[in-house]
């Protein structure tokens, strides 16, 4: 394969809707954290929906490109400025159902 065609193929890639599975862990409840994960998940033009587990760990789920999708990540890792965050535990899948806009699910 020529590396033209290498080019357009990864372009079409990063343009086909993927979806990421994440589990934030650490102080990441009672501190904004999911209002955050919204509006950065928003301002991507990202679908899906962020709520909190029952152990304190948020979950996040994310439809769209796999350049949001990673830029999303970068952001998980970090928080918003009250959080602490110490792990950020991710899956990366096809799309398991079509979720339209982004929100918090309680």
């Amino acid at each position: 394969m020529s590396k033209s065609n290498e080019g357009s193929i990864n372009q079409y890639e990063d343009q086909q809707t993927k979806e990421l599975y994440a589990v934030v862990v650490g102080d990441v409840q009672g501190v904004g954290f999911r209002h955050f994960v919204t509006q950065k998940a928003l301002s991507l033009a990202l679908h899906g929906y962020v709520r909190n587990d029952s152990n304190g760990d948020v979950e996040v789920v994310a439809q769209g490109t796999r350049p949001a999708l990673e830029h999303l990540l970068v952001l998980l890792r970090q928080g918003p400025s009250a959080a602490q965050v110490s792990e950020v535990q991710t899956t990366w899948r096809a799309p398991t159902e079509h979720i339209s806009g982004f929100h918090i699910r309680w």
